[in-house]
């Protein structure tokens, strides 16, 4: 009999007595498209066709029925490269002898059907996989039972379940649950993190918590009955706790860290905080989002970028030049002025948007490019001469005279040494001499030592200036002692001579 029509006959018996037969027939594209997903499939048994001749009608009956034997055959392979292999299972749920196709729908109509009966309560409830939102990749599965489990692979026939990851949607499922069992639902509170214009300081609202149905302990429930080979199980549905998405130490974090960088906001040149950033305005810049129960800072950088705008006044300056006391070597004895650099802001666009990126990543310090212009520094060489022929003292800046006065060196027996010294004390105001020395002067001001217990100081018991008068100090009117006191730093020379 010929073969038409693009099939395979699968079965062909004759009654006896009778020319009808019956025919279970199977695609010739399926069979060739089983065989070609097959990871090993088996030789194709070997059919003979017998030519079509005359021959006694007993014998035509013969050469049926050997037909319908070989073509068994050759569907019983067709069917091995389009079924499941006995006994394999996937998360629990038998699909063996099934195609991928039936096995996607057992698998899927198995999650969505089992039933979860809700206890306590004061009553039972009953919802499904489907209520829950139980989900799986039904069809991966089942292609995967069957490329790893063809039917006509006998070793891997009745070989352990092939896992399966099972999940309910924690949405779909709370909500749910809360139909099911509004009582058992108390909703936590998050905790919160918020500036307090009173401290300056960022505070934490405590979290609360909850109650409400485990959904996590319920999807395991359910994964578990479901590898049991259950289609229904029982779960409390009894109140537990339900703990916030923000705890309160996570919030805490937050506000620390939002803290510390309040403490050092600001815009910087080198190690110089050049423009600080008050609190209150940095609480302006900054917000704490709850993001799936996370907190997150963000930052505002339009709202940085009012104080953008006023940096280069704040920043900007002249050089200032620098102004020492020096002795004639150069050794610097005072400062006078400190130099200071000049500087120039740079381009200042992108600022606000770069600092408020710095920012949420916890980074509160922006580094700000300027042009610096270097300060000069001027010496100012100080130096004294105290002239014993003259009874006058001078004082030279740079070799220019600046002051000069009549002076009371020392009497004979208690005179003005002679030589080059260096100023090497100042006291504001104190005794002179004592018992040893047979005299005592209170509260001589303005003393300025250069050499042992002789000094420049202001005197009050007497004017008789250009004259000797002293033990041996360069006595002084009071308002030059104070000058030479503030003017010479220690260190400066004093050259004494006839």
């Amino acid at each position: 009999m010929p073969i038409t029509g693009g099939e395979i006959v699968t079965d062909l018996v004759a009654a006896s007595g009778s020319d009808t037969a019956k025919t279970a027939v199977i695609s010739e594209s399926d069979a060739t498209s089983a065989a070609r997903n097959a990871e090993q499939p088996p030789e194709n048994p070997h059919v003979e066709w017998a030519p079509i001749e005359s021959a006694p009608r007993k014998k035509r009956i013969g050469l049926w029925v050997g037909i319908g034997a070989g073509v068994v055959v050759l569907g019983a392979a067709a069917a091995s490269m389009v079924l499941i292999a006995p006994g394999t299972s996937v998360a629990g749920i038998q699909v063996g002898g099934m195609t991928p196709g039936m096995a996607a729908e057992t698998i899927s109509n198995r999650l969505a059907e089992t039933e979860v009966t809700l206890t306590g309560m004061g009553g039972d409830v009953v919802v499904t996989g489907a209520d829950l939102g139980a989900s799986v990749d039904a069809t991966a599965l089942a292609e995967q039972a069957f490329a790893e489990r063809p039917l006509w692979n006998v070793s891997q026939w009745g070989a352990d379940p092939i896992s399966a990851s099972i999940a309910l949607d924690a949405e779909t499922a709370e909500s749910t649950l809360r139909s099911a069992a509004p009582a058992s639902f108390t909703d936590a509170t998050d905790a919160t993190v918020v500036f307090d214009g009173a401290s300056g300081t960022y505070t934490v609202t405590p979290a609360e918590s909850g109650s409400g149905i485990d959904v996590d302990a319920l999807s395991g429930a359910f994964v578990e009955a479901i590898g049991d080979g259950k289609s229904s199980l029982e779960f409390t549905g009894d109140p537990t706790e339900a703990l916030p998405d923000v705890s309160t130490e996570d919030a805490e974090a937050t506000a620390s860290e939002l803290n510390t960088m309040l403490a050092g906001i600001g815009f910087y040149v080198g190690e110089e905080r050049t423009v600080p950033v008050g609190p209150a305005v940095a609480a302006t810049w900054l917000s704490v989002e709850n993001v799936d129960g996370e907190l997150v800072v963000e930052a505002d950088a339009a709202a940085i970028q009012t104080t953008v705008d006023g940096l280069a006044a704040a920043v900007d300056r002249a050089p200032v030049n620098a102004k020492n006391v020096t002795d004639g070597s150069g050794n610097v004895l005072r400062e006078l002025t400190a130099g200071q650099n000049g500087r120039a802001l740079g381009d200042t666009s992108g600022i606000a948007e770069d600092f408020a990126a710095q920012l949420t990543d916890g980074n509160a310090v922006y580094a700000l490019q300027v042009t610096e212009t270097p300060f000069e520094t001027t010496a100012l060489v100080r130096r004294a001469e105290v002239d014993l022929s003259s009874q006058r003292a001078y004082f030279y800046e740079n070799d220019q005279l600046v002051n000069s006065w009549a002076i009371s060196s020392g009497r004979p027996g208690h005179e003005t040494e002679t030589g080059k010294f260096k100023i090497r004390a100042h006291v504001r105001i104190q005794d002179m001499g004592g018992a040893s020395a047979g005299y005592l002067t209170k509260d001589v001001p303005w003393v300025t030592y250069f050499n042992g217990d002789q000094a420049f100081h202001g005197t009050y018991w007497h004017s008789n200036f250009g004259s000797v008068m002293s033990h041996g100090c360069v006595n002084m009117p009071i308002s030059a002692a104070q000058w030479v006191y503030e003017w010479a730093p220690d260190g400066v020379e004093v050259h004494v001579h006839n």
